[in-house]
């Protein structure tokens, strides 16, 4: 029986809380809302239900994490009404970090006595809070539409509100241009302690999502605006294995990126649910599911948001775009090589239960256009490093944004195995390559349990990538990494997250301590590790 993608099933989002009959009394007019907890927040809602990973029919077969967002426990639109959601999540971390990075340059040893800089303190406590505000409705005429946004906390960066130190670093290098050596001068910020009083005037909120959608259950659903792509609709977190810590993002984000030095944490790669995949503005279709096939297709002509054109100055934008000029958000044409845009991807997915095991499979391709260097000449490699007048890492010569993805997912007794890859023409989280530089080679296989109120899993991420692109034709680096963890579900949107994380980053020639060349082509890896644990509480 044909199974369709856009089946009326639950609202990805707590939201249900509208359709329920109050149990005690409350208070509208102040906001005032009793009813049983639905299945928390998210940022899609349920007129793409199906456009994740999770079986449509909820079968035994797919284990319970098909079932996260049971059919039916909130309120869909009924013909003719809309379903209006405000849900939330908040999350605070203890963790440990340990790491190469948590030791930093300073001042010289001449002005020191020793050349010692800066320590971490290796202990953080860390929150987080987002917001899902959005509505779904159903015409009488069968035609589902809606909005959905997705608001984040934003933390200044320095210490307690003041501004992020950058260091200068001096090189010196021999007459055959090579680096002979690298000392660190003052920091560049201010980086001064404040009171605890400047961390809350510091932090500001961000719109991570902003999208419409037109949909019906036998054309499929088209959304526009800021949101996901079809790589992060395709997989919520089954392929990837990012299920089981809570949505605290485990390899993408969590962990080690969330307290430690950005330079320990290997960039996630494989890019669904990361914001490269989410950030920008695109027009995504997801087609109905046919005897379990369903396909989606997407189109970006930039990295950003059109209006960014027309912003006025800002702390993250100088000028407007007055006129064609590196400013534009949607320049084909500039000083700018690594810069990318029309930005096309599509991919076929597969989902089915055979008995007491369940199948899903997908394939996902996409490319984009290189930016045109007409301002300046393009640099080789070697004179980047050489440290030629004028070469940098911006105009060198880039291959168009090329890659394929692929990934599979096998659910047996609450077991879940599954392998995600990404291959191809792009360096890091979705960066170009450049010409003569290595393909990216990644692989993501994982593991997930779960049964009743306990889900746990482990992950390991191996990469192999052009990494420095001025190293291009002379190494490339190599990242791997470990989690595992769990979460327990204490109460109704009360779960207790536990997690571990290892990561080791290498490339010859490449110093992950000052993020530069290594002095007279020396190399400093980058290694830490992480244990952590979490509340994370949704409505």
């Amino acid at each position: 029986m044909r199974k369709l993608l856009l089946a009326t099933a639950a609202i990805m989002g707590a939201s249900g809380g509208l359709a329920y009959a109050q149990t005690v009394p409350a208070n509208p007019s102040q906001g005032q809302l009793v009813a049983p907890y639905g299945a928390g927040p998210a940022k899609d809602n349920n007129n793409n239900a199906w456009g994740i990973a999770n079986t449509p029919t909820g079968s035994a077969a797919a284990g319970p994490l098909s079932t996260i967002y049971a059919p039916n426990v909130n309120a869909v639109p009924a013909p003719g009404t809309i379903v209006i959601r405000l849900n939330g999540r908040v999350e605070v971390e203890v963790a440990g970090s340990f790491s190469s990075l948590n030791t930093g340059y300073g001042t010289p040893a001449a002005a020191n006595g020793n050349g010692a800089g800066y320590k971490l303190n290796p202990v953080g406590v860390g929150s987080y809070f987002r917001l899902y505000p959005g509505f779904d409705g159903l015409a009488a005429n069968g035609v589902r539409y809606g909005a959905s946004v997705e608001i984040r906390e934003n933390f200044y960066a320095g210490t307690n509100g003041t501004s992020n130190a950058t260091t200068t670093l001096a090189v010196t290098r021999n007459a055959a241009g090579q680096v002979t050596g690298v000392t660190a001068g003052q920091p560049t910020g201010t980086g001064t302690a404040s009171s605890p009083g400047g961390n809350i005037s510091g932090q500001t909120l961000f719109v991570r999502q902003a999208f419409t959608y037109l949909a019906t259950d036998q054309a499929g659903i088209i959304r526009l605006g800021q949101g996901s792509g079809v790589l992060s609709l395709f997989d919520n977190c089954i392929f990837t294995s990012q299920c089981w810590d809570a949505g605290l993002g485990n390899l993408n984000g969590a962990g080690l990126a969330d307290v430690a030095p950005s330079g320990a944490q290997p960039p996630f790669v494989w890019l669904n649910q990361a914001a490269a995949d989410v950030a920008n503005n695109k027009i995504v279709y997801l087609s109905p599911q046919f005897f379990g096939f369903d396909f989606g297709v997407q189109y970006a002509p930039s990295a950003g948001n059109a209006f960014s054109n027309g912003s006025s100055g800002s702390t993250i934008q100088s000028t407007t775009c007055n006129q064609a000029g590196q400013n534009c958000i949607s320049v084909s044409s500039g000083n700018d090589s690594t810069r990318w845009f029309n930005q096309v991807g599509g991919g076929l997915r597969y989902q089915q239960n055979f008995g007491a095991v369940d199948f899903k499979v997908y394939g996902f391709g996409e490319t984009a256009q290189k930016e045109n260097l007409t301002v300046g000449a393009y640099s080789t490699p070697a004179q980047v490093r050489a440290g030629v007048a004028g070469a940098t890492v911006n105009n060198l010569r880039y291959q168009n944004l090329g890659f394929y993805k692929a990934g599979t997912a096998v659910t047996f007794s609450n077991f879940t195995l599954a392998l995600d890859y990404i291959g191809g023409a792009v360096n890091g989280q979705l960066g170009m390559t450049t010409e003569g530089g290595a393909n990216m080679n990644a692989l993501l296989p994982g593991i997930t349990y779960a049964n009743g109120p306990v889900i746990a899993g482990a992950m390991f991420g191996d990469i192999w990538s052009q990494g420095a692109a001025q190293l291009t034709s002379a190494t490339q680096r190599h990242e791997y990494e470990f989690a595992l963890g769990g979460a327990y579900k204490l109460a109704p949107g009360v779960q207790l997250v536990g997690e571990y994380q290892y990561a080791y980053r290498h490339q010859s020639g490449w110093n992950f301590s000052t993020n530069s060349l290594g002095a007279e082509g020396s190399t400093k890896d980058a290694q830490s590790q992480q244990v952590l644990f979490a509340t994370v509480l949704t409505w």
